[in-house]
């Protein structure tokens, strides 16, 4: 057997056919090449796996997985199975990353022996074929000294959206593998997964550098359809956090502010999906559930405790603050409205909210 891989990249790949050769030909244009590349094809019933196979011909670094498909979660939990690498580093099949990514994270990584390394990242939404708007999220350049000093620092980390998504961070394996850590077979993988990675991390450090580009270019990459379960997931997440915090013994104005605006603006979201076009209740359906969602008690102690950044949030926030159904639905038909007819304008007011 040869020396393992300093990193293994694990992405699973469905349905990515015009975009898969540019993501992982990002990872061969690195300036690190100490690495395995894990392609899972999730079963795509397009010319995905063929070209999959076509990459790990090309290149020794890059092997296959063919299976039937499993969603995302079981595709890259069944590359963690095999992957061999001192770190765990995943992407997404239709994303690409600067060339210098790797070898800065894992010179970090290694220098302060970290468990979990968190960077900055771009959120490119494009809304023509040449045309996207960019947003940039920032990561403080920081080692924590302590266990204590990130769980302390965790909520500023939530709040600037680097603990959410799985691609901006370097894994050490040996500390997944220990503690049986995977994702769950759930929608919104995600959170939950990095969820048991910081519940137990003590070497957490953060880059102040912007490496992948998380692309909003693909119709089915948007999360637009009208979902009856969004507002439950939306709940549970939030209980998930509030329980990670409680279980920290973490509790400060900060934090508990973080927590309620966190959830008082995901309302937003969960009201919208009910006013969006594919939404197949009825009229007074649709205005009893948003009377449900911004009336229970959680809804309104959070609405009650959030401090909005922005003015523009702050009047977003109100008709439901105030439980006012009637204002809510019209504010949401309208937010409906902007986000399947101007894309560039819903990127930007979001990203400025």
């Amino acid at each position: 057997m040869g020396k393992r891989p300093a990193i293994s990249i694990i992405i699973p790949a469905y349905k990515v056919e015009a975009w898969v050769e540019r993501s992982v030909q990002s990872l061969l244009d690195q300036t690190f090449a100490d690495f395995e590349v894990i392609l899972v094809d999730d079963g795509s019933p397009d010319r995905t796996g063929e070209l999959c196979d076509r990459l790990a011909a090309a290149d020794g670094r890059v092997r296959v997985i063919h299976q039937q498909n499993a969603g995302a979660a079981g595709a890259r939990n069944n590359a963690m199975h095999i992957a061999q690498g001192d770190y765990l580093y995943f992407m997404d099949a239709d994303d690409w990353c600067e060339p210098t990514m790797l070898a800065d994270m894992h010179a970090m990584a290694e220098e302060h022996g970290l468990q979990l390394l968190v960077t900055g990242f771009y959120i490119d939404t494009y809304y023509a074929d040449d045309k996207y708007f960019r947003e940039v999220r920032t990561a403080p350049q920081q080692v924590y000294a302590t266990q204590q000093e990130f769980r302390e620092h965790a909520h500023d980390l939530f709040d600037r959206q680097l603990l959410y998504a799985p691609w901006n961070k370097l894994y050490q394996r040996e500390y997944l593998q220990e503690r049986d850590i995977q994702f769950p077979e759930t929608f919104w993988d995600d959170l939950p997964f990095n969820v048991d990675v910081v519940r137990e991390v003590e070497r957490v450090g953060c880059l102040d550098g912007h490496y992948y580009h998380f692309l909003r270019a693909r119709a089915e990459s948007e999360n637009t359809r009208y979902r009856p379960d969004l507002h439950a997931k939306r709940c549970e997440e939030d209980q998930w956090l509030c329980d990670l915090f409680a279980g920290w013994g973490v509790d400060s104005p900060e934090v508990r502010e973080f927590l309620a605006r966190r959830h008082a603006e995901r309302l937003l979201g969960s009201v919208e999906n009910i006013t969006c076009a594919d939404c197949t209740l009825s009229g007074a359906q649709k205005r009893a559930a948003v009377r449900d969602i911004i009336r229970e008690p959680r809804a309104q102690e959070a609405l009650g405790q959030a401090q909005p950044r922005t003015t523009m949030m702050k009047m977003a926030l109100a008709p439901m603050k105030a439980g006012n159904v009637t204002l809510t639905l019209w504010e949401s038909r309208l937010i409906s409205f902007v986000k399947r007819h101007s894309t560039n304008l819903f990127a930007r007011l979001k990203a400025n909210r």
